[in-house]
């Protein structure tokens, strides 16, 4: 890892954490998976954060030219599933 997260100066410590907690479930969709529920809650803990879709997206872009990781789609594959099923992607 390489890169630095995206985060307002805004935000506080917590939000922050929150935040970067998320971009971290993001990685490990794509390294090794990572349980449904807990990606779950950490995208909840993001969106208390980011509400705005607009802001989400900007966010989303800028760890994506970061890392190399697509946020979009482990959210969309979070989405297509249920239960406690692993989020397993692969980086193009």
């Amino acid at each position: 890892m390489d890169y630095s997260y995206p985060f307002s100066i805004e935000w506080s410590t917590e939000e922050i954490i929150d935040v970067v907690s998320f971009f971290e479930a993001i990685e490990i969709a794509y390294e090794k998976g990572i349980n449904r529920q807990e990606l779950l809650t950490r995208y909840r803990k993001f969106k208390q954060v980011v509400p705005s879709i607009s802001e989400e997206k900007t966010y989303f872009r800028e760890f994506e030219e970061e890392s190399g990781y697509v946020s979009f789609r482990v959210i969309k594959e979070m989405k297509a599933k249920t239960g406690d099923e692993t989020i397993k992607l692969k980086n193009k």
